[in-house]
């Protein structure tokens, strides 16, 4: 666990020496021409006023409605063409016009989970900018049956005083009285849990739930869109509704029956609400412990046009031959400056996270 913590202070560490780097010398400018690729998809989660907390872990998942629309209008600033998903498939395969000499790259805004605020706040942004879009959506969420257990896991440490489980045999007490003890307590179950199967970490935090008084239903009730919700974003002309499995589950910690039942039956699903096709997919969680080359190619066996990832890049045309492992940026509550989006949208912070390789 030690580890696993230095690793993630690390990377830390590294992101915001770089953001400075950048900053200060202005080199993400002179790389563009080579780090920045055909375009970019972008993933948002929550879009949603600011709210005054000393405890909120999950805050990296939320920016502010201000910051979204600044974001849409620095984009267009920048020279890039907001397309919808299909647009920029097709231009991903077309790659740049032969004789080209302006290249405008593209931008796709994706979201996360299917929540009320991408409707509330985020969409009336989205037409005032004429912004194409993708919403993912669980159907657990929209039908409540499935668990946003990262919430639950806020929601417990924040009504409790200390914190008593017991994980693999063995019993963790952490205080939990201040707003640095709950963020500490957080961090350390969190990173214990996460890196185990998945049936642990939602065992252990439904008890931890059920002994703060917390119940998952009614999160996931004031957070996410039911059905008519949802339908009603689908028939929106600016949105594409994607697939986000059917209940979140983080497909490398399960079997290929499992795998292949949580993406083709959420589609199925999806489609019979919303009369359409759903042909995009998005991993839950993402990253490399959650989704992996099998799950790549379980996803282009089912027939998904795309399916994109946590893992941070740019869209380069390298990436004709893996459009279920696309990489995507991610605008979340911890980057809330223009000055690192755009340093972002260089590609050039990536190109040396990732040691030069466009497809990872």
């Amino acid at each position: 666990m030690a580890e696993v913590a230095a690793l993630v202070d690390s990377k830390k560490f590294l992101i915001s020496s770089g953001f400075s780097l950048f900053r200060l010398t202005g080199l993400h400018r002179l790389a563009i021409p080579v780090t920045r690729g055909l375009g970019v998809i972008l993933m948002f989660h929550r879009v949603r006023p600011a709210e005054k907390r000393d405890f909120a872990p999950n805050r990296l998942l939320e920016i502010t409605p201000e910051f979204f629309d600044a974001v849409l209008t620095r984009l267009t600033a920048l020279g890039f063409a907001i397309v919808g998903l299909d647009e920029a498939l097709a231009r991903l395969q077309r790659g740049w016009p032969e004789g080209t000499q302006t290249r405008a790259p593209f931008a796709v805004l994706t979201f996360d989970d299917g929540t009320r605020d991408t409707k509330d706040f985020a969409l009336p942004i989205l037409e005032a900018h004429r912004a194409p879009f993708t919403t993912y959506v669980t159907t657990g969420f929209a039908d409540r049956s499935a668990r946003l257990w990262w919430v639950e896991l806020e929601e417990a440490i924040r009504r409790l005083e200390k914190i008593d489980v017991e994980i693999d045999d063995e019993i963790i007490v952490l205080p939990a009285r201040t707003a640095t003890e709950k963020a500490a307590a957080f961090d350390a179950l969190y990173r214990r849990l996460i890196a185990g199967p998945e049936e642990r970490l939602l065992a252990v935090i439904g008890r931890l739930a059920a002994t703060a008084g917390v119940v998952s239903a009614a999160l996931v009730d004031d957070l996410c869109l039911d059905w008519a919700g949802i339908e009603s974003l689908g028939r929106h002309p600016l949105c594409t509704v994607g697939v986000h499995t059917l209940t979140h589950a983080r497909l490398a910690k399960y079997g290929e029956a499992v795998v292949r039942h949580e993406l083709a039956e959420s589609r199925r699903v999806i489609e019979a609400h919303i009369g359409k096709p759903a042909r995009h997919l998005a991993y839950p969680v993402g990253d490399p412990s959650s989704a992996g080359r099998r799950e790549f190619k379980i996803a282009e066996e089912l027939g998904f046009a795309s399916a994109v990832t946590t893992r941070p890049g740019m869209i380069f045309p390298q990436h004709r031959a893996h459009p279920t492992a696309l990489p995507r940026l991610s605008i979340n509550g911890n980057w809330q400056s223009l000055d690192m989006v755009e340093i972002l949208l260089s590609g050039a912070p990536f190109a040396l996270w990732n040691f030069g390789r466009k497809v990872v």
